[in-house]
């Protein structure tokens, strides 16, 4: 089965599921419009897209007035919140509601900006947008996180029959877009956090916002072998949790020296046959009680000075070629799967000098969501290294974008609009 893990696969998955779910969106009559939004999601073309000749980064202001929808004629279940910033005399109207649509140039002004776009930032901007707050989100230059390197997704709720990664992060993406939210595959270059509204630039592109939400997860470390990268979601992963189900009574291996690394490999003794440890150093760095475990593991084989050279296979993953650091040989290894667990690091680099971080490089959440600057909130992988979930993060977006909103009205900028147990 082919897989969607590219960038442009990703734009593509999006347009098909639109196409596909159009005809039967009206089902549902709360989570539908009463007339077409003139446009999809994966053009650019809807509620918060581009239109036709418009420039992606061009600047413009933005009204927030809190602009009825456009036609006059479509519904909005949700009602519509009550902006009370004041605009520039000269500001464009945005309509607000997922029924709005805009020929206007992109917005880069918002009350909330959400930077990162896996299922932390991506729920994130779902809540933000229902609540009328028309978010910006600045989805990175390969938007959609590490789900997008993900074949096939088991446990998240609400697909039996479970789901691609990359499928799932573009019907997460449709439905932000569909409630207005304003999405630019930038990276983030710097911030400036020192006063509000909080200042963003990606390639020369100044974004301001009164609340900014900073989803940016963490990347997994991989061995960077052309190969690996080739297998990536065909037998290649760097979640066990995520992927281990689908090697039932089959050989694998793990790469690692660490706890991590251990702990995947007894957590995969569930499922595989036979689990090879393999680490390229004569002695593991991991706690004494998770090498007992591991050494004393009926289904786990251990192999020291032991570094991959190539991983073997064209469609999926069928062995490995490794190599023995102490003597210099080769040796090939037949197995069906390959799990890299060497660490992950957190895309945090451009707010150190802002934010707190750990001693591994995460943000520090206080208060649940809230970062040591008011009005700027943290969600995800960016700062959770022990669950490292999808579901995870986006209940962390979830409860980010909450807090945002509930900011905003004791600013005096919006009037609460999302129902919660305070």
């Amino acid at each position: 089965m082919s897989r969607c893990n590219t960038p442009q696969g990703y734009q593509q998955r999006m347009l098909q599921w639109e196409q596909d779910n159009h005809a039967h969106r009206d089902d549902n009559r709360t989570m539908t419009d009463e007339q077409d939004r003139g446009g999809d999601a994966a053009n650019g073309t809807g509620a918060g897209g581009q239109g036709a000749g418009s420039t992606p980064l061009k600047p413009m202001t933005i009204n927030f007035g809190g602009a009825a929808p456009l036609g006059g004629g479509s519904l909005n279940p949700f009602g519509s919140i009550v902006l009370i910033a004041d605009a520039p005399t000269d500001a464009i109207a945005v309509p607000a509601g997922p029924s709005g649509t805009s020929t206007e140039p992109a917005r880069t002004e918002s009350h909330v900006i959400v930077i990162g776009s896996g299922p932390a930032g991506l729920t994130a901007a779902i809540y933000a947008a229902r609540a009328n707050l028309a978010p910006i989100v600045l989805a990175g230059s390969t938007p959609g996180g590490q789900l997008m390197l993900t074949s096939e997704v088991e446990n998240y709720p609400g697909f039996p029959d479970g789901i691609d990664g990359p499928e799932l992060m573009g019907k997460m993406r449709a439905q932000a877009e569909r409630f207005g939210a304003a999405f630019h595959d930038v990276d983030i270059d710097r911030v400036d956090f020192s006063s509000r509204p909080f200042r963003m630039w990606a390639r020369g592109t100044e974004f301001r916002g009164q609340t900014v939400i900073v989803a940016t997860g963490a990347s997994a470390l991989w061995l960077n072998l052309e190969s690996e990268q080739r297998l990536r979601g065909r037998g290649v992963s760097a979640c066990a949790t995520c992927d281990g189900f689908f090697f039932r009574n089959r050989e694998i291996a793990v790469v690692g020296g660490g706890d991590s690394a251990m702990e995947e490999a007894n957590y995969l003794t569930k499922f595989a046959s036979k689990v090879h440890l393999l680490h390229r150093r004569d002695a593991f760095r991991a706690s004494k009680i998770m090498i007992d475990r591991t050494y004393n593991h009926p289904k786990i084989e251990v192999h020291l000075n032991t570094e991959v050279a190539e991983v073997l296979g064209d469609a999926h993953v069928e062995g490995l070629r490794l190599l023995d650091t102490a003597s210099g040989t080769e040796r090939d290894l037949p197995l069906d799967g390959l799990f890299i667990a060497i660490g992950h690091k957190p895309n945090t680099d451009v707010f150190k000098d802002w934010l707190d971080v750990d001693e591994k490089g995460y943000l520090v959440a206080h208060d649940h969501t809230r970062s040591p600057i008011d009005g700027v909130f943290i969600a995800g992988d960016v700062h959770d290294h022990r669950y490292r979930q999808a579901i995870t993060a986006a209940g962390d977006g979830c409860k980010a974008a909450i807090d945002a909103e509930r900011w905003l009205e004791s600013e005096g900028l919006a009037e609460h609009q999302t129902s919660t147990a305070w």
